[in-house]
Formats: structure tokens, C-alpha cells, sequence
């Protein structure tokens, strides 16, 4: 009886400082919230020690990118200007930038001001408001960083999702191809090559529970774009609205969805738990036949 190899997505690589994340070394993309108000309480860190301290202990869980923000998400929390932006996330990137040299930093931002005053710190810019500073890919292209490509509906920042519509069944997916499309020629125009692009169907920004799911679900098609791929499942509202859970309670989850799209081919996953994505991606890279196990002795004489 013969078998049928079943033909996966073959995603395109991230390239950041000659560091190389593809299918058979996906990037687990930590969360450092220098904020006090994230939405997943052991992710605040109120002062720059604790962050540090954090991402540090990322690394030694297999991270391999460190996003820093420095603003929450969601429309709930105080409003954060530009200057304290800047106060609580540099101080974080420089201490980083000394004391782990090869560790590749993002910065969580929408603002051109923010990054710019970044610049030399970072290697990615994580644009999560889909472009709503114009600059900010400029910034991104002038200083050698690369940039995520989002997709939010057109919300401004700091806006959660009202009267969500994008058409029947799985409409969505179309609208975030065609964005993340013309995003991602965007970037290039402006430089960027595209090793150093990533397309985010940003799930949940602009998004209904269904949205999400059905973006999970298409991920392969989002890898068809020919751009590296990233996932920020992470404790979403919409794992807790599917699974009826409060945010401390999503990481089952979380690590199942990301198991799906990592399957599809999506290279970079944004979350919290650190050592248990590290250990899903590696575990959907050996079967998806791009990484060998650690090691392979049973039934070996």
C-alpha cells in the first residue's frame, strides 16, 4: 500500500541580522510589556529591571525574538504619549542591546517617533495599527530594521473591534490577502527586501471570534503570499471566547492553534509561554519533516 506525503506550505524564510527562521526553526517571538496595564497580568512589568529580568529568562526558554511595547493593545488603560512611550521601552531595548548582543529585539509600536528614537536598538518593528503613522515604515526602511505588515480593518490604534462585518463565510481571509498584499509591496518600494517582511493576519485587531478562527484556519493561504509569516495567538480573547475561558486559563488553547498554523507554515509566533511554544514548534517541525528529533534511539540497536 502505497502513502501519500501530504504537500505543505513551504514558507518563505525571516532573515534579521544574518539570524534565519524558516520551517524547520520557527521564531518564538516573546512578549515584554513595559507597560502596568497589559491585558495578561504576568506580562506587566511597571519598571525597566523587571523587563530586563524577563526577557532574559525568554532566552534561556528558547525565545527567539523579544518584543518590547510599551502601550497596551486595547482601548482600556490610561493614553500613553509618544515621550513616555519612549521612556518605558528604550531604556529596556539599550540594557538588552548590552548585555545579550545576538538577541534579536522588536520593537511594539504604531509611531514613527517612537521608533525613530529606537533606531540602532532594534531589528524589527512590530506595526500592529496597520500603517496608521505613514512614516513608520520609512523609519523601519531607514534604519536597516525590518517590519510587520498588519491588518486591523482600518481601525485606528487602541480601538477594539464594533459591528465587525466582513462579508459571508470566510470573506475575511480575502480582505487580509489583499492588505497584507498590498502592504507587503509597500515595503519593498521602500526598500525593505523581503527577508525582512512580515505579514501578520493580526488576529483579533478589527476582528470578530469567527474572523480569527477562520484566519487559523487559512494560514496556509496567508503563507502563499510569499512573505514570512507571524502569529500572535497568545491568550486572544478569541481562544477565550471559543473555549468560554478567562485569560489565564487560554494556554491549551493557544498552543493548539499555534500547532495549526505552524503546520501551515507560519515561521514567527508572538506569546507569552515561552518554553511551551518552543517545544510545539520544534514538535510540528519534526513531523512536518523539517527538523530531525533531538535524538533517535528507540528500537535502534
Amino acid at each position: 500500500m502505497s502513502t501519500v506525503t501530504p504537500r505543505l506550505p513551504r514558507p518563505t524564510p525571516l532573515i534579521l541580522r544574518g539570524q534565519r527562521f524558516d520551517a524547520a526553526h520557527p521564531a518564538v517571538m516573546g512578549i515584554v510589556n513595559r507597560t502596568p496595564d497589559s491585558f495578561y497580568a504576568p506580562a506587566r512589568h511597571a519598571d525597566n529591571e523587571a523587563a530586563v529580568a524577563r526577557a532574559v529568562q525568554m532566552v534561556a526558554e528558547g525565545v527567539g525574538i523579544v518584543d518590547v511595547g510599551g502601550v497596551r493593545a486595547g482601548q482600556e488603560g490610561d493614553w500613553v504619549e509618544s515621550a513616555e512611550e519612549i521612556d518605558r521601552v528604550r531604556p529596556v531595548l539599550a540594557a538588552l542591546r548590552e548585555r545579550i548582543p545576538h538577541l534579536i529585539l522588536s520593537l511594539d509600536t504604531w509611531r514613527a517617533e517612537v521608533a525613530d528614537a529606537c533606531a540602532g536598538l532594534v531589528d524589527l518593528v512590530n506595526d500592529t495599527w496597520q500603517g496608521a503613522d505613514p512614516e513608520l515604515l520609512g523609519v523601519a526602511a531607514a534604519t536597516g530594521a525590518g517590519y510587520v505588515v498588519s491588518h486591523t480593518g482600518g481601525l485606528p490604534p487602541r480601538t477594539d473591534p464594533v459591528d465587525v462585518d466582513y462579508g459571508p463565510g470566510d470573506a475575511v481571509v480575502d480582505d487580509v490577502l489583499r492588505v497584507l498584499r498590498d502592504g507587503a509591496a509597500r515595503a519593498e518600494a521602500a526598500g525593505l527586501p523581503r527577508e525582512r517582511i512580515l505579514v501578520d493576519p493580526t488576529l483579533d485587531f478589527g476582528k470578530t471570534t469567527l474572523d480569527s478562527l477562520a484566519l487559523v484556519r487559512n494560514t496556509a493561504s496567508v503563507v502563499g503570499l510569499g512573505y514570512p509569516v507571524l502569529q500572535a495567538i497568545s491568550r486572544k480573547d478569541f481562544v477565550g471566547e471559543t473555549l468560554d475561558l478567562a485569560v489565564d486559563d487560554r494556554l491549551e488553547g493557544t498552543l493548539a492553534a499555534t500547532a495549526i498554523a505552524a503546520w501551515q507554515g507560519a515561521t514567527v509566533f508572538r506569546a507569552h509561554d515561552v518554553r511551551a511554544t518552543r517545544r510545539v514548534l520544534d514538535m510540528v517541525a519534526s513531523i512536518r519533516g523539517d527538523r530531525p528529533p533531538s535524538k533517535s534511539i528507540r528500537g535502534r540497536p
